[in-house]
């Protein structure tokens, strides 16, 4: 079995709330992902990086903080996409990662990296900060159309997440 097959076990595991399955798969494939994390074919960190995720891995939190600092896009893309699935139902994780993923939102060559970066800010708490960052990314001109309409609708909905607490 590869990791991407394992990984999708694992994520129909948790999705049936099968726990004991999950943990047995997590043990067997603990070793692999730290591995793959590790290696120098950016695919290969790619695919490890979404496993944490997939594998509901919260105890590779700091091995997803190597992810959002690696040289390719696409293994930042890849630790972002985890970082939003794992902070669905837990924001401190987002709140955790803020500072890097502001910058990742703010300063990120690629477009596809800030543009996860500020979906996964959507999950954290509304802090002030953020708003603003979102704010001012929506209102400038340099940044791409989606990019803009993307910060807006997650500043807004985290204005509102503020009115309601």
């Amino acid at each position: 079995m590869t990791l991407a097959e394992a990984a999708a076990e694992a994520d129909a595991l948790a999705e049936s709330g099968d726990a004991k399955a999950l943990a047995v798969l997590r043990s067997q494939w603990d070793d692999e992902i730290e591995a793959d994390a590790r290696n120098p074919d950016y695919r290969v960190r790619s695919l490890a990086y979404r496993a944490i995720a997939q594998f509901r891995f919260r105890q590779k939190l700091e091995l997803l903080r190597r992810g959002l600092e690696d040289e390719s896009p696409a293994a930042r893309g890849s630790a972002l996409i985890a970082l939003e699935a794992l902070s669905r139902d837990h924001p401190g994780d987002v709140n955790a990662f803020r500072p890097l993923l502001h910058e990742l939102a703010a300063r990120d060559p690629n477009a596809a990296v800030r543009r996860l970066a500020i979906i996964c800010l959507k999950n954290g708490t509304p802090q002030r900060d953020t708003i603003q960052l979102l704010e001012g990314i929506a209102e400038s001109d340099d940044a791409a159309a989606d990019l803009r309409n993307t910060a807006r609708a997650v500043a807004a909905g985290l204005r509102k997440k503020a009115v309601a607490r």
